[in-house]
């Protein structure tokens, strides 16, 4: 599989991702079948803010809730004001309540 088609197959997972909700790098590497490429998944998501139909790269998180992406959202803030917008909780970069706003692919997606 190349880069391009795993990426497609991140991007088609995080558009399921709903509002109020966010998932990980590895969920989601996990999910695909890849379970040591939560890097892959990172690199895909630093590279999604023009792919058509949008992304919402700013519902992927590290393991821990960690808004380990952040720099890659143009301004600091905005990934953290994107969540906000959404209902979730942050404070100094981490989810708040992260248990509470997981989304897991494995649990809430039949395979795509």
């Amino acid at each position: 599989m190349n880069d391009n088609s795993f990426y497609e197959k991140v991007y088609e997972v995080v558009r399921l991702v709903p509002v109020g909700r966010v998932t990980t790098y590895g969920a989601i590497a996990k999910y695909l079948g890849a379970a040591r490429s939560s890097r892959l998944v990172g690199w895909a998501m630093n590279v999604s803010h023009h792919v058509q139909p949008p992304v919402p790269a700013h519902r992927v998180v590290n393991r821990l809730g960690l808004l380990s992406g952040k720099a890659h959202f143009g301004h600091s803030s905005n990934m953290e004001d994107r969540l906000k917008a959404e209902g979730i909780e942050v404070l100094n970069d981490q989810i708040q309540h992260f248990p509470n706003v997981f989304w897991d692919p494995e649990k809430e997606l039949k395979f795509i």
